[in-house]
């Protein structure tokens, strides 16, 4: 097989240099050159950053081959990312401009220079830090050296340190500055999985700390809603499922601080006066996994906190805006699943059951299977188990509440949810005008009495 050879488009110091690219060195959908080659269960290879893109747009076929896809894991094809690298490298080193001037230039320091200005004590990280997020971003920079940098120079380590350090040792700044290195790490496709561990290894190592740090950056950082995100997502992974002990989820979950911040996130508006999709994703999904750490009188605690900060009407908001995707409307559902256990949180929902219940029912059917229990299992506590007059007149009320019972028992759902479901229909009167009013398409119904 003949491979074609194309004219690379160069940076502005190999503007002098004519190089051929490989084709198959192209993303079939970008056709720019692969920065993250990951090949598809079909065989073909792609950039990582486009055919993720493609598969978070709900296709489920291969794109040059048109296949359906039996998996949608990405495996990377670390022999065409050496090739790359290689011949990338070969093409650098024959500019006859070399010593032109380029981004890099900007720096003032090596990039490992820097991590040892950040590590230095009684030194402002600030600017180096600056300079290290720069240097991440720059797409001109081979991945492999950035991944070499976080690895053997021991970058990762380094700045999460930054956020274990005391107020008067580091400023908000600092913090905030290293916030955005960190954040700049996870948010790479080119950097490894185990360069992102040792982020959430460095994060760990003092989860206190770490936790009081995000919460200044996200009540007192000047970098605005970007930086509040960015720390919310230090706060995840911090709290995900094996990036940390135990020990180190609660110091998170008990931060009472961390918590006013997380549900003051959930109700940030855009320019243009709706809940800002990122700010309310980042915020919920730090809440819905603190309602799932630790137990007994720890996760009561921070149950009933949640509540009186405000949890309720925030999660409750994020159902009712429409800007809100299904997945961020499944951790609002959970989040309202966990505080309904206490009767602070009941009293919240309850007290509100005119605009709460409906929304919760409105978004049973809209948020996946996780998020469709987590409506069952809210309606199931407050109407069925705890039996509040207002939330069951609210959801007897709620336009096709009936009909999303109904679909829901008929959609492969757990036992549990089954029963709770049953148990709910009887709040409802049966009959031939509910069941159609459930309805929204014009077919004829026929009942069988």
């Amino acid at each position: 097989m003949v491979r074609k050879e194309t004219a690379m488009r160069l940076p502005a110091q190999h503007q002098g240099l004519e190089v051929k690219i490989p084709s198959f060195f192209r993303c079939p959908i970008s056709l720019d050159v692969m920065r993250s080659p990951v090949s598809l269960c079909t065989g073909v290879t792609y950039d990582r950053a486009s055919i993720q893109r493609w598969l978070d747009s709900g296709n489920t076929t291969c794109p040059a081959t048109m296949l359906p896809l039996r998996s949608t894991d990405l495996v990377p094809n670390l022999t065409l990312r050496s090739l790359i690298a290689h011949w990338a490298a070969s093409a650098a080193s024959c500019s006859p401009t070399a010593g032109g001037s380029d981004t890099s230039s900007a720096r003032t320091s090596s990039p490992a220079s820097l991590v040892r200005q950040v590590a230095s004590a009684g030194v402002d990280p600030s600017p180096a830090l600056r300079e290290l997020a720069a240097y991440l971003s720059d797409d001109d920079v081979d991945d492999f050296e950035k991944n070499a940098l976080l690895s053997a120079g021991r970058a990762a380590e380094t700045v999460s340190s930054v956020l274990r350090r005391r107020p008067e040792e580091t400023g908000v700044e600092g913090v905030e500055a290293a916030t955005r290195v960190l954040a700049k790490i996870l948010a790479s496709d080119g950097v490894d999985d185990a360069n992102k561990k040792r982020v959430a290894t460095g994060l760990a190592a003092d989860a206190a700390a770490t936790a009081a740090s995000l919460a200044r950056v996200m009540r007192r950082g000047s970098g605005g809603l970007e930086a509040r995100v960015d720390a919310a997502r230090l706060v995840e992974l911090l709290l995900a499922t094996n990036a940390a002990d135990e020990a180190a989820k609660a110091a998170v979950a008990e931060s009472s601080e961390l918590l006013a911040e997380l549900v003051r996130l959930v109700g940030t508006v855009d320019e243009k006066g709706a809940l800002d999709r990122n700010a309310v994703d980042a915020g919920l999904s730090c809440l819905a996994a603190i309602c799932g750490c630790g137990s007994g009188s720890r996760r009561a605690w921070a149950r009933g906190e949640m509540v009186r900060l405000g949890a309720v009407p925030a999660a409750v908001r994020a159902l009712r805006a429409a800007t809100t995707e299904p997945g961020a409307s499944a951790k609002a559902l959970r989040v309202l699943e966990s505080v309904v256990g206490c009767a602070e949180g009941r009293a919240a929902l309850c007290g509100d059951a005119e605009d709460a219940i409906p929304a919760v029912v409105g978004r049973m059917m809209k948020s996946g299977r996780d998020g469709a229990e987590a409506a069952m299992a809210v309606l199931w506590a407050v109407c069925h188990r705890y039996r509040d007059r207002r939330a069951a007149d609210a959801a007897a009320a709620a336009e096709g509440g009936l009909t999303r019972l109904l679909l829901l028992m008929q959609s492969g759902c757990s036992p549990a949810a089954r029963q709770m479901a049953l148990e709910l229909l009887k709040i409802y009167r049966v009959n031939a005008k509910s069941c159609l009013a459930g309805y929204d398409s014009k077919t004829t119904h026929i009942m069988p009495f």
